[in-house]
Protein backbone atom coordinates (compact mmCIF):
# COMPACT_ATOMS: atom_id res chain seq x y z
CA UNK A 1 0.00 0.00 0.00
CA UNK A 2 1.18 3.21 -0.87
CA UNK A 3 -0.49 6.64 -0.54
CA UNK A 4 1.03 9.77 -2.74
CA UNK A 5 0.69 13.53 -0.85
CA UNK A 6 2.07 16.77 -2.27
CA UNK A 7 5.65 15.68 -2.30
CA UNK A 8 5.20 12.88 0.43
CA UNK A 9 4.56 9.14 0.37
CA UNK A 10 3.17 7.07 2.94
CA UNK A 11 3.62 3.30 2.12
CA UNK A 12 3.52 -0.57 4.21
CA UNK A 13 6.00 -1.49 1.94
CA UNK A 14 8.63 -2.85 4.41
CA UNK A 15 11.70 -3.23 2.07
CA UNK A 16 11.73 1.05 2.31
CA UNK A 17 12.09 1.02 5.67
CA UNK A 18 15.46 3.06 7.24
CA UNK A 19 16.09 0.82 9.95
CA UNK A 20 18.91 3.80 11.59
CA UNK A 21 16.41 6.27 10.87
CA UNK A 22 13.90 5.02 13.02
CA UNK A 23 16.06 3.96 15.44
CA UNK A 24 17.16 7.99 15.71
CA UNK A 25 13.39 8.93 15.55
CA UNK A 26 12.03 6.30 17.94
CA UNK A 27 15.51 7.13 20.32
CA UNK A 28 14.66 10.55 20.81
CA UNK A 29 10.82 9.91 22.16
CA UNK A 30 9.60 9.89 25.42
CA UNK A 31 8.13 6.31 25.50
CA UNK A 32 10.95 4.24 23.69
CA UNK A 33 14.24 6.57 23.79
CA UNK A 34 15.87 3.51 25.90
CA UNK A 35 14.50 0.81 23.88
CA UNK A 36 17.08 -1.84 22.34
CA UNK A 37 17.91 -1.34 18.73
CA UNK A 38 17.26 -5.64 19.11
CA UNK A 39 14.21 -5.02 20.61
CA UNK A 40 12.66 -2.57 17.68
CA UNK A 41 13.91 -4.42 15.19
CA UNK A 42 11.96 -7.40 16.22
CA UNK A 43 9.14 -5.05 16.63
CA UNK A 44 9.75 -4.04 13.28
CA UNK A 45 9.59 -7.71 12.15
CA UNK A 46 6.42 -8.57 13.46
CA UNK A 47 4.41 -5.67 13.43
CA UNK A 48 2.24 -3.74 9.94
CA UNK A 49 4.57 -0.76 9.39
CA UNK A 50 3.87 2.55 7.68
CA UNK A 51 6.95 4.87 6.70
CA UNK A 52 6.76 8.28 5.63
CA UNK A 53 9.17 9.49 2.90
CA UNK A 54 9.82 13.14 1.25
CA UNK A 55 11.80 11.52 -1.86
CA UNK A 56 13.93 8.26 -0.41
CA UNK A 57 14.38 10.06 2.84
CA UNK A 58 12.13 8.61 5.56
CA UNK A 59 10.56 10.72 7.85
CA UNK A 60 7.92 9.38 9.79
CA UNK A 61 6.79 6.13 11.01
CA UNK A 62 4.28 4.32 12.62
CA UNK A 63 3.62 0.44 13.91
CA UNK A 64 0.20 -1.59 14.52
CA UNK A 65 0.28 -4.56 16.11
CA UNK A 66 -2.77 -6.21 14.90
CA UNK A 67 -4.94 -9.81 15.13
CA UNK A 68 -6.43 -8.50 12.07
CA UNK A 69 -10.38 -9.56 13.36
CA UNK A 70 -11.00 -7.70 16.27
CA UNK A 71 -8.68 -4.68 17.80
CA UNK A 72 -5.02 -3.04 16.81
CA UNK A 73 -2.63 -1.40 18.82
CA UNK A 74 -1.20 2.01 17.26
CA UNK A 75 2.12 2.84 18.73
CA UNK A 76 5.54 4.48 17.63
CA UNK A 77 4.05 6.87 15.61
CA UNK A 78 6.32 9.81 15.30
CA UNK A 79 7.54 11.99 12.51
CA UNK A 80 10.81 14.12 11.94
CA UNK A 81 11.01 17.41 14.10
CA UNK A 82 12.61 18.72 10.85
CA UNK A 83 8.62 17.83 9.30
CA UNK A 84 6.60 18.20 12.09
CA UNK A 85 3.22 20.72 12.04
CA UNK A 86 2.88 20.34 8.06
CA UNK A 87 0.36 17.95 8.91
CA UNK A 88 2.26 14.86 7.53
CA UNK A 89 1.46 12.97 11.02
CA UNK A 90 -2.40 13.94 10.27
CA UNK A 91 -2.28 12.18 6.67
CA UNK A 92 -0.15 9.39 8.34
CA UNK A 93 -3.18 9.02 11.14
CA UNK A 94 -6.16 9.25 8.28
CA UNK A 95 -4.03 6.95 6.05
CA UNK A 96 -3.71 4.29 9.00
CA UNK A 97 -7.82 4.24 10.50
CA UNK A 98 -9.18 4.62 6.64
CA UNK A 99 -7.03 1.45 5.72
CA UNK A 100 -9.17 -1.09 4.56
CA UNK A 101 -7.67 -3.63 6.35
CA UNK A 102 -8.18 -1.92 9.78
CA UNK A 103 -10.97 0.71 9.23
CA UNK A 104 -13.90 -1.65 10.75
CA UNK A 105 -11.10 -3.21 13.73
CA UNK A 106 -11.28 -1.40 17.43
CA UNK A 107 -7.80 1.23 17.66
CA UNK A 108 -6.57 1.41 20.80
CA UNK A 109 -2.92 3.38 21.79
CA UNK A 110 -0.99 5.40 24.77
CA UNK A 111 -0.27 8.80 24.46
CA UNK A 112 0.82 11.36 26.91
CA UNK A 113 0.40 14.48 24.60
CA UNK A 114 -1.43 13.81 21.72
CA UNK A 115 -4.54 13.81 22.29
CA UNK A 116 -6.30 16.33 20.62
CA UNK A 117 -4.95 14.66 16.81
CA UNK A 118 -6.07 11.29 17.54
CA UNK A 119 -9.71 12.64 18.57
CA UNK A 120 -9.59 14.52 15.06
CA UNK A 121 -9.74 10.50 13.86
CA UNK A 122 -12.29 8.73 15.98
CA UNK A 123 -10.17 8.00 18.77
CA UNK A 124 -11.82 8.36 22.17
CA UNK A 125 -10.23 9.28 25.57
CA UNK A 126 -10.54 6.21 28.10
CA UNK A 127 -8.46 7.60 31.64
CA UNK A 128 -5.94 9.59 31.87
CA UNK A 129 -3.49 8.17 29.38
CA UNK A 130 -5.15 5.71 26.98
CA UNK A 131 -7.67 5.68 24.24
CA UNK A 132 -9.80 3.55 21.68
CA UNK A 133 -11.34 4.16 18.58
CA UNK A 134 -14.57 2.11 18.00
CA UNK A 135 -15.76 1.49 14.26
Amino acid sequence: MAVQFGDYVISTDKARLNYETIHSLIGGSYWANNRPKERMNRAIETSLCYGVYHGNRQIGFARIITDWATTYWLCDVIIDDEYQGQGIGKKLIETITTSEDLKDLSGFLGTADAHGLYEQYGFQRNADRFMVRRP
